[in-house]
C-alpha cells in the first residue's frame, strides 16, 4: 500500500493512509509515544494506538469483536470442541423460541449457506434436529435434543467467563453501559 503524506494529498484526501501524519514528503510522521522512526516501541498496539484508526467505532468495535471471540472460541474449542458461530446456533436452538433457519440467518447475520453449514455440524454431533415448523409446514425449526441442552448451558457457562475475562478492566456498571450500547446499536 502507498501512503501518501498531507503534503502530497492533503488533509484527508483519497489515498492517504488513515493515521499517517504530517511527516516529510514520503514519510508518514511517527505517531504513538514519540518514539524515533524505526526505534522498537512495545507492541503494534501500543505504537500505533495513536493513530486515527484507533479512535474510530468502527475499528474499535471490530477489534473488541475479534478479541472477545478469539478468547470465547478458545475456551470452546477446548472443552465442547465447537467454535462461537455453532454455539451461537446451538444457544438460539436451546432458547425455546424454535428459530427456523432463515430466522437464524437474519438475526446471526449469517448468510443462509453458513447456517445451513452449522446446523449440519451440530446435528451431526447429535445436539439439534430440524422439525417441521408447526406454522408453516415448508419451513423447518432448530430445537436442540437433551445432549444440545447439556452442551449449551456448559458453553454459556464458558462464554460469560470468556465475558469476564475479556471485560475484566471494565467494572460491572460499565459492562451495562457498554451490553446496554451495544444493544442500541445491533437492534
Amino acid at each position: 500500500m502507498t501512503v501518501r503524506t498531507e503534503d502530497e494529498a492533503g488533509p484527508g484526501a483519497p489515498g492517504r493512509h488513515a493515521g499517517a501524519g504530517t511527516g516529510s514528503p514520503g514519510r508518514p510522521a511517527d505517531v504513538g509515544s514519540g518514539t524515533s522512526a524505526g526505534a522498537p516501541a512495545g507492541t503494534a498496539a501500543d505504537r500505533l494506538r495513536g493513530t486515527r484508526l484507533a479512535g474510530q467505532v468502527q475499528f474499535l468495535t471490530a477489534r473488541a469483536r475479534s478479541r472477545g471471540t478469539g478468547h470465547a472460541n478458545a475456551l470452546l474449542r477446548r472443552e465442547l470442541e465447537l467454535k462461537v458461530s455453532h454455539f451461537s446456533v446451538l444457544s438460539l436452538a436451546a432458547s425455546g423460541v424454535d428459530p427456523t433457519q432463515r430466522e437464524l440467518s437474519e438475526f446471526l447475520d449469517l448468510d443462509p449457506s453458513q447456517v445451513v453449514t452449522l446446523v449440519d455440524a451440530l446435528e451431526g454431533r447429535g445436539l439439534v434436529e430440524r422439525r417441521t415448523d408447526p406454522r408453516d409446514r415448508r419451513s423447518r425449526i432448530i430445537v436442540a435434543t437433551p445432549e444440545g441442552r447439556r452442551v449449551e448451558r456448559r458453553g454459556n457457562a464458558l462464554t460469560e467467563a470468556s465475558d469476564r475475562e475479556v471485560l475484566a478492566r471494565l467494572s460491572h456498571a460499565e459492562r451495562d453501559v457498554l451490553r446496554d450500547l451495544l444493544t442500541r446499536i445491533a437492534f
